[in-house]
């Protein structure tokens, strides 16, 4: 039987959790096979451990790219928090210009005119670098990280063995669940 050294990361419930491979903690992680011959439970961490496997090539670009995507949504929301914190200071100043300036109109009028005009410029600010962070936010790949796996030689021969193994200890109970495997006993007398 070949087996090919290709494993697909998967997510169980958490009910599901069984023990890991390696380390015996329960872990809700699986390494499969693509055809489903062989699976096993493994560490988050474990997968991370450039001793027991190494991500496929392109799956670590794709690993890359979602954590640029994750920094420029942080920083995203950054731009908007304060946009909108900006936008209430220069509310609260208007109100109270207001009050203040209830005997000088013609001061409240340019006031009103610079305070729109910095309102624009403001927003025209806020958009353009929402935009451009958005521009490369759609250019990084949306993934969970890597999913395509290939573990270490040593650790893919035990697989091998486990396999192996478990082919070799079925065909024995087969053959000994078979009566005509066995002698017969004696049919005459002594």
């Amino acid at each position: 039987m070949s087996l090919k050294n290709l494993w697909h990361h998967r997510k169980v419930a958490d009910g599901s959790a069984k023990a890991c491979w390696v380390c015996y903690k329960p872990s809700t992680s699986v390494l499969i096979t693509p055809d489903n011959k062989d699976f096993f439970y493994i560490c988050v961490g474990h997968l991370s451990d450039r001793q027991f496997c190494q991500p496929d090539a392109d799956e670590a670009a794709a690993a890359a790219a979602r954590k640029k995507k994750e920094e420029l949504d942080a920083e995203i929301e950054k731009v908007k928090k304060e946009y909108e914190e900006k936008q209430k200071a220069k509310r609260e100043k208007r109100k109270e210009k207001v009050k203040d300036k209830d005997k000088d109109k013609e001061k409240e009028k340019d006031a009103k005119k610079t305070d729109e005009e910095e309102d624009k410029t403001d927003e025209k600010a806020k958009d353009d670098k929402i935009k451009e962070l958005s521009k490369s936010k759609d250019q990084a790949q949306v993934n969970l990280g890597p999913r395509i796996f290939t573990l270490n030689k040593n650790f893919y021969q035990m697989r091998i063995d486990k396999i192996r193994n478990a082919e070799v200890a079925k065909r024995n109970r087969e053959r000994l669940s078979n009566p005509a495997n066995f002698p017969s006993p004696p049919s005459g007398l002594p």
